[in-house]
């Protein structure tokens, strides 16, 4: 009897203790956010303009078959890169500046500079839906090379971050195998001229130490973004003719110490209204696409305030790990919990149904 009693007391301590089990959020590695506090707009996706780049020059059939975002890209630039022929000297250009007048220009035969360049390839890969903004960069030389150049970066998803994407020569760095923003190159180039970095050209990624196009070296090039600027107003395909031109660059102490010499002078927008400096680097690198979150818990129910970077947001998706199904959702959903585990991935997708990097939310019961 004694026995009995004891076993009953155990079975219901156990009991009361499964029952107060709670469920509670656990932390996860997630791709960074960090909120855009610098650039003030980007490109409209809901313009007619974009459609109609894509039907113009049959722009499909570049990368027809490919589904991998970054291959997509390389063949679009070397699509660019195959269109437009290098003139440094054509003053004045025909095309107005305007990326569709570029390009009928160049199938005309008509060459144009790194500008005209930065400015189809920005209208192109908005065009896709990948984000992409407009910068300027210079080795800054004084008494040695000192001009300019005029380049994309472009947010990859899949590798969560900014990449340098030269159209004009169809080409971009990277190391261990990892695609390079601008100011990465800048970092490779400052601490031991790029040494531990590839430079890369076309779509299939070949390594070249000299581009034998214009026979300058890869750090050479490097030495281009010893000095950056982004264009604040990421909206010049869409704003054509009435883009606004604001510069910003970050201030650091290779910043604080040096001057940046263009054609034999201080860079013009110094101490002028049209440049801004920023000292946080990851305002200017900032993550589009990516996700915040924000859950509180209450008992079996989950409530989840969703948080984003994304231009052009169309809606975002979520799905239970398990499952191959994606569904729409709302920026707040209450999720219940009938599981020890529930393992919920989220995406944002934009207008052009590019999805951004998945985030993930880890909620057990113990």
């Amino acid at each position: 009897m004694k026995n009995n009693f004891i076993l009953i007391i155990t079975l219901g301590i156990l009991l009361i203790t499964c029952n107060t089990k709670q469920y509670h959020h656990v932390d996860v590695t997630n791709p960074p956010f960090t909120q855009n506090t610098v650039f003030k707009s980007s490109e409209d996706l809901t313009s007619p303009k974009f459609q109609h780049l894509i039907q113009k020059y049959r722009l499909d059939t570049v990368f027809l078959g490919e589904t991998d975002e970054f291959k997509r890209i390389l063949l679009l630039r070397h699509w660019i890169k195959s269109i437009i022929k290098i003139d440094d000297f054509g003053d004045p250009y025909p095309g107005e500046g305007f990326a569709e007048g570029i390009l009928d220009a160049a199938l005309d035969g008509h060459g144009f500079h790194c500008g005209h360049f930065m400015t189809v390839q920005n209208g192109i890969m908005n065009a896709y839906g990948y984000v992409t903004r407009p910068l300027g960069a210079g080795p800054g030389v004084s008494g040695g090379p000192d001009g300019h150049h005029g380049i994309n970066e472009i947010w990859l998803n899949d590798y969560k971050k900014w990449f340098l994407c030269d159209a004009k020569y169809d080409h971009h760095f990277e190391k261990n195998g990892i695609p390079l923003s601008a100011l990465e190159v800048r970092d490779e180039y400052l601490k031991n001229k790029g040494a531990d970095v590839v430079m890369l050209k076309g779509p299939d990624r070949l390594p070249i130490e000299i581009d034998d196009e214009i026979g300058a070296s890869k750090e050479r090039f490097m030495q281009t973004y010893t000095w950056i600027e982004w264009h604040v107003y990421n909206d010049m395909f869409t704003a054509w003719p009435d883009y606004e031109t604001m510069l910003v660059m970050y201030e650091d102490d290779y910043y604080r110490n040096h001057t940046w010499i263009w054609d034999g002078k201080s860079h013009w927008a110094y101490n002028t209204e049209y440049l801004v400096t920023e000292k946080n680097r990851k305002a200017i690198e900032w993550t589009p696409n990516t996700l915040s979150s924000e859950i509180i818990i209450d008992g079996d129910k989950a409530l989840i305030t969703l948080t984003s970077n994304t231009p052009n947001l169309k809606e975002y998706q979520m799905k239970e790990s398990g499952n191959d199904t994606w569904n729409p959702v709302k920026d707040t959903l209450e999720v219940t919990l009938e599981n020890e585990k529930h393992e919920i991935l989220f995406r944002a997708i934009n207008l052009a149904s590019i999805a951004g990097p998945e985030y993930k939310v880890l909620i057990i019961r113990e």
